[in-house]
């Protein structure tokens, strides 16, 4: 970020008087909610910082590292006494106080968009790190941002920056966000899309090169269709001949190939029983295969229509939780999950994973289901008796996301697990529920 940008973005800070909530968007995005109108992003990510203006749909994950904690406690409500450039360089102080219920407390946010050095920092009052984004030992710079260490300055820049007027700061940084917001979303929509086609190739793949089970359910019957004029004809067959000419049940004579190694006739008969099991076993659970294969299918499908139709980054990134997130528990191959604002939501990617869906969930967890149509069921894991509303719609929509392929508005019921009762299968009879109406597309 130029410094002549930087130095007229602060001029335009100096008229916020308090910060209503501070957290961090993503693993280097600190969301600065001032009042209404002014919810900004500080984008800390080395080589590409940015400050933007403008609103995340959905927070996926909700920090709790000592910095984050410090973050919301010394923040949170707080007034802001001065913001300033600081050692002229790019470094923003933000300087606020907080009343306690015994004093009050002076806290600085230091946001260093230096380009490595790239840092947002707490201080107290006297320049003591309280906490910050990256911890940076004197082994790595020159200056270490050390918990309970005094915070040094960086060098001052070797050069004389050029002016860069802006007509519109405001304008200028809502612009930001949405151009920024446009590039992440077009490189994760490519990203994210080559990773599940190469996963749906594989699958198609798969699918083709299955056994016919319609063929294998013919085979069985004729072999066990052998052994029954086998057992009818007994006399008529000789052991360890390779043929033998027996009469059919309408009367006409048939020549049967023996199978070699027989030394009776009911051993004969016995072959083809078994082998007809064997090849009935093998086209269910062919069929079972072929069923799930194209169920994985559907959802892969379903899964890249949604992250084509994404509007934002955010949407995307809620698709794909992090690894640390998503290895907490043993995870299903039928189910998938998904968190917005630190909530897990579940969904059933196929019959069976519905089925899983309804049978582990507690009475308490919000389930969802499309209105008077097939689909996938969600659950919303919880206990809380309200939901915030954003959390419900997010929910619904991924809802209607992975059960239909067509734009359009659904109607999507919810209520609590305890409402709902199993028919048969992922069939259900539900009571006490309300509707979301959700466009798709």
């Amino acid at each position: 970020m130029r410094f002549s940008y930087l130095k007229q973005i602060v001029e335009y800070m100096q008229q916020l008087d308090h910060i209503t909530v501070a957290y961090r968007a993503n693993d280097t995005t600190l969301k600065l909610v001032f009042d209404r109108d002014n919810s900004w992003n500080f984008e800390m990510a080395r080589g590409n910082s940015a400050i933007t203006i403008g609103e995340f749909p959905n927070r996926g994950k909700i920090y709790q590292a000592p910095f984050d904690v410090l973050l919301a406690k010394r923040l949170n409500r707080s007034t802001i006494q001065s913001i300033t450039l600081h050692n002229n360089d790019k470094i923003i102080r933000i300087t606020t106080t907080t009343n306690g219920s015994y004093k009050s407390e002076t806290t600085i946010l230091q946001l260093e968009f230096t380009g490595k050095h790239t840092n947002a920092i707490l201080l107290d009052k006297d320049d003591i790190v309280l906490e910050a984004l990256r911890h940076i030992d004197e082994n790595i710079s020159s200056r270490s941002v050390r918990v309970g260490q005094k915070l040094g300055d960086l060098p001052s820049p070797p050069y004389e920056p050029k002016e860069y007027p802006l007509e519109n700061v405001r304008e200028y940084l809502i612009g930001q966000f949405l151009n920024r917001s446009n590039e992440k979303l077009n490189h994760l929509k490519q990203e994210k899309k080559a990773l599940l086609s190469k996963r749906l190739t594989q699958l198609q793949k798969h699918l083709q090169d299955l056994d016919n089970e319609v063929s294998l359910m013919e085979e069985s019957e004729k072999l066990q269709y052998s052994g029954h004029l086998i057992l009818a004809n007994l006399d008529s067959i000789k052991p360890y001949h390779a043929t033998a000419l027996i009469s059919d049940f309408d009367g006409t004579q048939k020549t049967i190939l023996l199978p070699s190694g027989c030394d009776t006739a009911a051993g004969c008969a016995e072959y083809f029983f078994k082998r007809s099991k064997k090849a009935k076993q093998k086209s269910i659970g062919l069929h079972l295969e072929r069923s799930n294969l194209e169920g994985k299918i559907r959802h892969l499908e379903l899964f890249i229509q949604t992250i084509t139709e994404a509007k934002s980054p955010e949407e995307i990134a809620l698709l794909f939780p992090p690894k640390s997130i998503a290895t907490k528990q043993k995870h299903s191959d039928l189910i998938a999950e998904f968190w917005i604002d630190g909530v897990k939501v579940s969904l059933g990617k196929s019959e069976k994973g519905n089925i899983e869906l309804l049978r582990n969930a507690k009475a308490k967890d919000v389930w969802m289901h499309l209105k008077d149509r097939p689909s996938a069921h969600v659950i919303i894991t919880t206990d809380k008796q309200q939901l915030p509303e954003r959390l419900l719609e997010a929910a619904a929509k991924l809802c209607v996301d992975f059960s239909v392929f067509e734009k359009g508005r659904y109607l999507v019921d919810y209520t609590p697990r305890r409402e709902v009762r199993v028919q048969e299968g992922a069939n259900v009879l539900y009571t006490n529920y309300k509707t979301l109406n959700i466009e798709k597309g």
